[in-house]
């Protein structure tokens, strides 16, 4: 293409550029400026990509700062800047691309395509000493950014990316590096969005953003690092969202979130370290909640958010917020999609013992017990009903009390009806039918009663039963005892 062979717009657009000026074919009637329809503009307002090409590749002249400032136009022919350095700013914005550009390992300066229309976007390795902005973009094909270095921010604040092609991922970012964050508040997406390995060194923003890809992954970030927080506020999902082995510094903030994908994982967040997870506000989670052997300083969500099936195991978490009683959260443990999750109990009441509520810390130990027990024989279970019933496990010393002195009582007025026979008349002290009680229930404790007196018929066997239970309650008792010791 000769220089001189240029339309009336590549005219106005040649003359603008070397100075930086804008250029502006909007022309400010309803409708007659959407980017959609920019199919049907005319040639006076239609620009080819070649000469857009020529302009930003040749070397500028002493004194100009050139920039290209277009906005409102059709590009026509395809943009191709593959393997380009570019050192002019690049503002495209409102415009409607017939062809998808390819900026394939190319570096810039900046990109802006705010509010533009284009069949897809390919800025694979590409380096960008600013942001690359597309604010309200609609892109009807994958955005490729894998692999992409930006200096700046990445700005997909109301945009909208399609693909008829759902085996791709729509949005590919992955193995990106953002120096600064990822700013997509009302970001719709149809298909995958995808940010497995990325690296953003500000904060990532999906509030208000809905994303959809039902029976896959709605987003897909294994292994991001986010120096700052992750803010999901009102986000609405079809599809899973998978975080696994990722590290967020800040928060993971779902409050008031959708997450949808039933049959499946909805949350995935497992072998994560994360200083705070939010999910507060939220619909019932449909779908899977997975946090296995993840990292979590404050775990935040009301357990009625929780779905059908969690999994916690190895879960690690400092706090839990809000401060719900025990039979709120237990629930969630008996829906753990492991069966018996020892560890989950142990956490669950390490978070209790960290708010200072002792009270609620014991009554998580006592249901993990009950927990254990059904995953023994019938023997074992059989004693755990046992020490159930009398303390508790150790951690009702009050029943205890009760059953002593209710045994107590019982075999004061036994003996006191009917002496036993002392061994030694002669050296026999005198007889206390409650002292005698106690020295048969506490097998510790001796009072000399027990050792001078034999009882005899039903008498006898009704102090076996007090020696035997006495051993029951004291054993019971004790261990309970002991594992509060090792606790604290």
């Amino acid at each position: 293409m000769e220089i001189n062979d240029l339309t009336a717009a590549e005219e106005r657009v040649c003359r603008a550029f070397p100075k930086g000026e804008p250029v502006d074919f909007r022309e400010g009637e309803a409708g007659a400026d959407n980017p959609a329809t920019g199919a049907d503009w005319g040639p006076e307002r239609t620009v080819r990509a070649s000469v857009l090409r020529a302009l930003l590749l040749r070397a500028p002249q002493d004194g100009e700062i050139p920039r290209l400032r277009l906005s409102g136009a059709r590009v026509t022919g395809q943009l191709n800047l593959m393997y380009a350095g570019v050192d002019h700013a690049l503002h495209l914005r409102y415009c409607h691309f017939d062809e998808s550009p390819d900026f394939y390992g190319s570096r810039l300066r900046q990109l802006n395509l705010r509010g533009s229309v284009l069949p897809s976007l390919s800025l694979a390795s590409t380096r960008i000493d600013g942001p690359l902005r597309m604010s309200g973009c609609r892109v009807r094909g994958p955005v490729k950014l894998a692999g992409s270095e930006i200096a700046g921010a990445l700005f997909l604040d109301g945009a909208e990316l399609t693909t008829s092609d759902p085996s791709v991922p729509v949005l590919q970012l992955h193995q990106a590096v953002l120096g600064d964050g990822f700013a997509a508040p009302g970001l719709r997406v149809r298909g995958e969005m995808r940010l497995d390995g990325a690296s953003v060194g500000g904060s990532i923003t999906l509030d208000d953003a809905d994303l959809g890809n039902p029976g896959g992954h709605a987003l897909c970030a294994r292994s991001i690092e986010v120096r700052a927080d992750v803010r999901a506020r009102n986000l609405r999902t079809q599809g899973g969202i998978d975080l696994r082995g990722s590290r967020i510094a800040g928060s993971l903030d779902f409050t008031r979130a959708r997450l949808s994908n039933p049959g499946g994982t909805a949350l995935r967040a497992s072998s994560c370290t994360i200083g705070e997870l939010w999910l507060y506000r939220c619909a019932p989670i449909e779908g899977r909640l997975h946090l296995r052997r993840s990292r979590i300083d404050v775990l935040g969500f009301e357990s009625e958010v929780a779905p059908g099936e969690v999994l916690f195991n190895n879960l690690t978490y400092t706090a839990l917020n809000p401060h719900e009683p025990t039979h709120h959260r237990l629930p969630l443990l008996e829906r753990d999609g492991d069966g018996y999750v020892p560890y989950a109990y142990e956490q669950l009441a390490a978070a209790y013992r960290h708010a200072g509520d002792e009270g609620a810390a014991r009554r998580v130990q006592l249901a993990k017990l009950r927990r254990h027990r059904a995953t023994l024989p019938w023997l074992g279970r059989t004693w755990g009903h046992l020490q159930d019933t009398t303390v508790g496990y150790g951690f009702r010393p009050l029943r205890a009390a009760v059953w002593l002195l209710s045994l107590l009582a019982a075999g004061s007025i036994a003996f006191a009806l009917h002496h036993p026979s002392p061994l030694k008349a002669d050296e026999a002290p005198e007889f206390n039918p409650v002292f005698y009680t106690l020295d048969l229930l506490l097998p510790v404790i001796s009072f000399g009663q027990e050792g001078s007196f034999a009882p005899e018929n039903g008498y006898q066997y009704l102090s076996y039963a007090l020696i035997l239970t006495g051993w029951i309650l004291a054993t019971t008792v004790i261990a309970g005892v002991s594992r509060s010791v090792a606790r604290q």
